[in-house]
């Protein structure tokens, strides 16, 4: 004959249900954060390769660029009363 489940043993696997459950989402959790870890580093990589390429491009304007042309500057002349 089978013995009628205990009032423990049912205690039991609600607890070991609620403990997996818990460890589910925990698991869940630690992947999500993962993810989004290794979507920021890739985000910052591509970020800093495209500020390198921009220093990088106008410092080679800067230096092909030709200076301004200097301005002559022509003295002030006071008003004559």
């Amino acid at each position: 004959m089978n013995k009628p489940p205990s009032r423990v043993s049912a205690a039991r696997r609600n607890a070991e249900a609620l403990l997996s459950l818990a460890q589910k989402r925990e698991q869940t959790f630690k992947l999500d954060q993962e993810r989004e870890h290794e979507a920021m580093i890739l985000k910052t990589a591509r970020l800093r390769e495209l500020r390198l390429a921009k220093e990088a491009e106008d410092e080679k304007l800067k230096t092909t660029a030709r200076p301004p042309a200097a301005r002559t500057v022509k003295p002030r002349r006071s008003k004559q009363t």
